[in-house]
């Protein structure tokens, strides 16, 4: 599967992405960390790398969760990280979208094009009814990119994710897959 925007491409991850995202990693690691739990120093390896791309996968063969990397369409750099997490499927048919992009990169219309390269594909081949974001409330770059999106602000999680080390507030917004008409009960 290989979704094409007009800048970016979005693609599942593979093995031999390792280096790429390692480099990603390393390059954003004081940037990352501010939005993200504390990671292990093995995270910042090759193996780590290695480790976290297999066990993506194998969620992704389980249904569990997918992985996608963001590359740039013109050099085919990697620039990004795309996840649909927490799947939950019989009556429900709901993720959680999350992401990262090189700072370098940020304010570029990037983001946006990837989420809803990755939205159209939840809901068009992976059946997905609804899926949710939380990020904090003063993170409004990554709120400008979901509402671009057309996610809707649902309100406030109070001290529900622990990033950093810190356990902080999260806006909740979410998109509903308005095409669904399916009263079916199965997923993919």
């Amino acid at each position: 599967m290989l979704l094409q925007g007009k800048q970016i491409y979005v693609k599942p991850v593979e093995e031999s992405d390792a280096d790429a995202l390692l480099k990603l990693e390393v390059d954003n690691r004081d940037f990352f960390q501010r939005f993200t739990g504390l990671r292990e120093e093995t995270f910042y390896t090759r193996q780590g790398q290695l480790e976290r791309i297999q066990t993506a996968n194998e969620s992704s063969k389980a249904d569990h969760g997918y992985t996608y990397v963001i590359g740039l369409r013109d050099t085919g750099e990697v620039i990004g990280e795309i996840m649909l997490s927490e799947v939950v499927r019989w009556n429900l048919q709901s993720c959680w979208i999350g992401y990262f992009l090189d700072q370098s990169h940020n304010g570029k219309g990037y983001m946006t094009e990837a989420v809803q390269l990755v939205v159209q594909h939840a809901f068009q081949q992976l059946k997905f009814h609804r899926i949710e974001a939380g990020v904090m409330p003063h993170n409004l770059g990554s709120i400008k990119v979901l509402l671009k999106a057309g996610f809707h602000k649902e309100g406030i999680a109070r001290k529900n994710v622990k990033i950093n080390g810190q356990w902080e507030d999260h806006q909740t917004l979410a998109i509903l897959n308005e095409a669904d008409d399916d009263q079916s009960l199965s997923h993919v």
